[in-house]
């Protein structure tokens, strides 16, 4: 193997190396205003996304009317106090060409990477992640992706077609994550850098060394791959220069106190779920507020929920299938509760940043949001009527309060108008009939 062998490398790898800075968002940098940087560049933009299981019932989901003036139907009315930081979208459709209806997969799928999956294998990564690759690489987290379903296999980012994103689901430890023994505190008086984080970042100059003699002696595939691998620990080891370098003060972050181990339930009872959510949402917030990452994912359920309701005996899931439509009402009423609820949690979730305040606006003034789902009506499976709810300014870059109808248009341009609004550069998105290069002008400035 041309002299290659694991210990070849791993005495590479301790080789050590001279680290580089650099500094997060200092106030200093900022403006008389508090509006922009102090050389008139924008403050720092944020991502988030956010998805719900099982889709709505459009008879008291979706707007009457479109553009400013609509009224909140009941299955979105906890959204109502919010009118003027969000947009919902409705009326999208995820396009299958000749792919199969993947049940509660293909329509997440189709809105984050624009591409109708043949099978349980995504096309490419989801949008979030190439959003992180160009906001957050020298964030301590590139991104975060984190449930409130209690499981660790709920995730709906892909760092490519075959790898989830790894999901936090308990609040405790996740706590630890954040805030634990390797939080560079940016407030504290004094600042020691981690050791751990220091031997990683020694063994890490060591590969990057290492990488011109390796690239000589290998096949044009295996520079490919070498490339690929690279790239992700050039992007691990921006991220240990801001932790080893001493940050400033930042007045927003004020980490919360540990969750105590009684609120570590992981069942799936509907106040559980509820419960967990509003705590990973706070550890998410002031994860973004201290500047420890740029790019968060929160899934309030499964996009198969099994959430279930107190004192009925079905999960979300099989109620979805089960459950006759009310006569009267005309939709399923024990379903339209449980999207109630994730509703009023993604109400919780954009609040949450819009509470932190940060120079003369908040952290959700320079963010931008979208919340997605898998279907539209559930009950069939629907892959048409698709909802997508937006929040945030990014910057002033959006505009809010709107209701769009998408006029059955592909569910991928929720996906384009995101990466367009973060800066990525893409002409279009998605693939076949989900093919875009036209993002939601209507809620462009």
């Amino acid at each position: 193997m041309n002299g290659l062998n694991r210990r070849r490398v791993l005495r590479g790898m301790l080789n050590g190396g001279a680290v580089t800075v650099g500094l997060p968002l200092l106030n200093c940098f900022l403006n008389g205003n508090g509006t922009a940087l102090a050389d008139g560049s924008a403050m720092p933009q944020r991502f988030g996304s956010w998805i719900w299981g099982l889709g709505m019932n459009a008879s008291v989901f979706v707007p009457k009317k479109t553009g400013k003036d609509f009224e909140f139907p009941e299955e979105i009315e906890a959204l109502a106090p919010l009118r003027d930081k969000i947009n919902i979208m409705t009326n999208a459709t995820a396009f299958r060409d000749n792919s199969p209806l993947l049940c509660h997969f293909s329509g997440w799928v189709v809105s984050r990477t624009g591409i109708a999956p043949s099978n349980r294998t995504l096309g490419s990564e989801t949008y979030d992640v190439k959003i992180a690759n160009q906001i957050s690489r020298t964030r301590r987290f590139k991104s975060l992706t984190v449930n409130a379903a209690a499981d660790a296999r709920v995730s709906y980012s892909y760092e490519d077609p075959n790898t989830p994103s790894p999901a936090e689901y308990s609040p405790l430890l996740f706590y630890s994550r954040l805030f634990g023994p390797d939080f560079p505190d940016p407030n504290a008086k004094d600042f020691k850098p981690s050791p751990r984080v220091m031997a990683r970042k020694s063994v890490l100059s060591g590969v990057m060394e290492e990488m011109d003699s390796l690239n000589k002696k290998v096949g044009t595939e295996d520079r490919a791959r070498l490339d690929q691998y690279f790239s992700g620990l050039r992007h691990l080891e921006q991220q240990f220069d801001q932790q080893l370098t001493k940050p400033e003060p930042i007045a927003a972050c004020h980490p919360a106190a540990s969750p105590k181990d009684s609120d570590m339930k992981l069942g799936n009872e509907s106040p559980l779920v509820v419960a967990r959510h509003k705590m990973m949402t706070d550890l998410l917030a002031m994860a973004v507020a201290c500047d420890q990452t740029r790019v968060v994912n929160m899934a309030y359920c499964a996009t198969f929920s099994n959430t279930t309701k107190p004192g009925y005996d079905k999960p979300h899931h099989t109620t979805t299938h089960e459950e006759p439509v009310d006569d009267k009402l005309g939709y399923q009423p024990v379903v339209s509760w449980f999207t109630r609820r994730s509703m009023e949690g993604f109400a919780y979730f954009v609040q949450a940043f819009a509470n932190i305040k940060e120079g003369d606006g908040t952290v959700l003034d320079n963010m931008f949001i979208v919340a997605d789902t898998d279907h539209g009506l559930a009950r069939m499976h629907a892959l048409d009527g698709m909802p997508f709810i937006t929040a945030g300014r990014a910057g002033g870059k959006v505009k809010n309060g709107y209701h769009i109808d998408m006029k059955g248009t592909t569910l991928a341009r929720a996906g384009l108008t995101a990466l367009r609004v973060m800066g990525v550069d893409t002409p279009r998105f998605g693939d076949r009939s989900n093919t875009t290069s036209d993002p939601i002008s209507e809620i462009l400035v």
